[in-house]
């Protein structure tokens, strides 16, 4: 139960820009070891650029529907599914803690949305030299939000989230620490993204979400 022990015990409400807490220690060696251990392809040896969004696929919709005119579709994002859970027992056991009466039911009362009849949404993440991400607010489906980091290779802290204000000017970065993470429920001023920034070698990390849209994670 290290998540929810991480949200009760070592965690901290901000209010600026908008309503956000930060925590630490959340995952287990286990589950750090198989984010580390995903293999996600690298844009940059595809000719593919990064468009400030995380739908990177690739353009031609002939790319994306893996049509051979249009080259093999390539899976930059990974979602922890049914279909892969098998490769990802640790992060599986991280989706149950999510799944859980207790967990949902105190996240819940932090963000003030009821999330009884929400699903979980894991990402495993890595970004790479020329990601950036265009400042956005999150669809109202996505009820709490939020990454985890995981820096095992010495990158800058400034590789964050970065927070803006109504004026999208950058006020606040959520430090890429180790093991460090962050969450927020989606809102109409609650603009995040990141700026370009250096990134030696990988910006790995996990998405968090509870959504009120069907995944294979419903919670209990």
């Amino acid at each position: 139960m290290s998540f929810i022990n991480s949200i009760l015990n070592k965690s901290k409400k901000h209010e600026f820009p908008f309503d956000h807490w930060e925590y630490n220690n959340a995952l287990t060696d286990e589950q750090i070891n198989e984010i580390i251990n995903t293999d996600i392809p690298d844009v940059s040896k595809y000719n593919l650029s990064y468009d400030g969004t995380r739908a990177i696929d690739g353009g031609a919709s002939e790319f994306r529907e893996g049509i051979a005119s249009g080259g093999k579709a390539l899976k930059f994002r990974c979602f922890i599914n049914k279909d892969n859970a098998s490769q990802f027992p640790n992060l599986v056991n991280f989706i149950k803690e999510l799944q859980s009466k207790e967990t949902y039911k105190i996240i819940s009362k932090m963000i003030k949305k009821d999330l009884s009849n929400s699903y979980v949404r894991v990402e495993v993440i890595c970004d790479r030299e020329g990601f950036w991400l265009k400042p956005h607010c999150d669809i109202k489906e996505k009820l709490m939000s939020g990454l985890i980091f995981v820096n095992k290779t010495n990158e800058s802290e400034d590789l964050g989230t970065d927070f803006y204000n109504t004026k999208l000017e950058k006020v606040k970065t959520v430090p890429y620490k180790h093991n460090y993470g962050y969450l927020f429920t989606s809102g109409p001023n609650t603009w995040h993204g990141m700026e370009k920034k250096k990134i030696t070698k990988e910006r790995r990390c996990i998405q968090v979400n509870y959504v009120s849209f069907p995944t294979d994670w419903r919670v209990d």
